[in-house]
């Protein structure tokens, strides 16, 4: 058996991570669609005050708690989770191509995505 060329295997490295952006991407977008739907049913005919602001309540302001909102399938809980695999869906892909480059044998690259993926994680955590 020969093994595929680098440009081969550059080729399907390219097409996987395509496919994982659509596929975050889309599944978002289905997720805050369906989340969407159930606010405008629950809500759809309520009157705006614009003149009062309501913040988020407690139980959407951290992810264990808007995972559980989502899972009781509440319109608001639903379109922060489709909301977060939005965010989730580039830091999915900066760790995917920490994989291929790393099974590329690549490491300068492998290192320079590690140091993006840092900062990533720094500003998602380390900003309270």
């Amino acid at each position: 058996m020969t093994r595929p060329s680098r440009a081969a295997a550059d080729e399907r490295f390219d097409i996987a991570l395509a496919y994982l952006l659509r596929a975050g991407v889309l599944l978002s977008a289905c997720i805050v669609l369906c989340g969407g739907v159930r606010v405008l049913m629950a809500h759809g005919l309520e009157r705006t005050a614009y003149d009062v602001f309501r913040g988020e309540p407690a139980s959407l302001r951290s992810a264990r708690g808007i995972v559980g909102q989502a899972i009781q399938l509440r319109g608001r809980g639903l379109v922060q989770l489709g909301l977060l695999l939005l965010i989730a869906t580039p830091i999915g892909r900066v760790v995917f191509s920490v994989a291929g480059f790393a099974r590329q044998r690549d490491w300068l690259y492998v290192g320079i995505t590690l140091v993006v993926l840092a900062l990533l994680a720094y500003s998602l955590i380390g900003m309270r």
